[in-house]
């Protein structure tokens, strides 16, 4: 199996989720499944197969989150420095709108591009790995072509 690159925070985020999912969701849905199984026949018990189906959600999730985090291999940003590279925070200037983003380069477990967290196989990220402050990318994304300037690059 290969490993996941994974920053410290990222690392936590998740050991976060599955420690709720553990002590919190499971014996929820499992007292909710006990009190379905009271009301009677459990054929016609919408409460008994809504709580059956979210706890079939809640032990996936929860093998998903063990088998990611065993398989993490945490990359702290702060010892990174050089060209673009996992960790990296991007300040980027679209060269068409002139508006400004800032991306940081993580994990696909960690990912959330609303929160500026760029997933490292997106075809962004690919753009940028081995950049310089100054360079000029282009990217070919579903929705076109794309041209950003690298204003900043920094690891925190």
């Amino acid at each position: 199996m290969d490993k996941i690159p994974m920053t410290p925070k990222g690392l936590e985020a998740l050991n976060g989720e599955l420690k709720q999912l553990k002590s919190m969701e499971r014996p929820a849905i499992i007292k909710a499944i006990a009190e379905a199984r009271e009301h009677g026949d459990l054929s016609e018990n919408a409460e008994y197969h809504s709580a059956k189906e979210k706890q079939s959600f809640i032990e996936g999730r929860i093998k998903e989150l063990e088998g990611t985090i065993s398989l993490a291999q945490v990359i702290d940003p702060k010892t990174l420095s050089g060209p673009i590279k996992f960790g990296a925070t991007v300040d980027l200037v679209d060269e068409d709108t002139e508006e400004e983003k800032t991306y940081m380069i993580v994990g696909e477990a960690e990912a959330d591009i609303e929160k500026g967290l760029l997933n490292i196989k997106s075809p962004l990220a690919r753009a940028l790995i081995g950049k310089e402050e100054g360079d000029s990318v282009e990217v070919r994304t579903p929705g076109g072509s794309k041209d950003y300037e690298i204003v900043k690059i920094s690891y925190v």
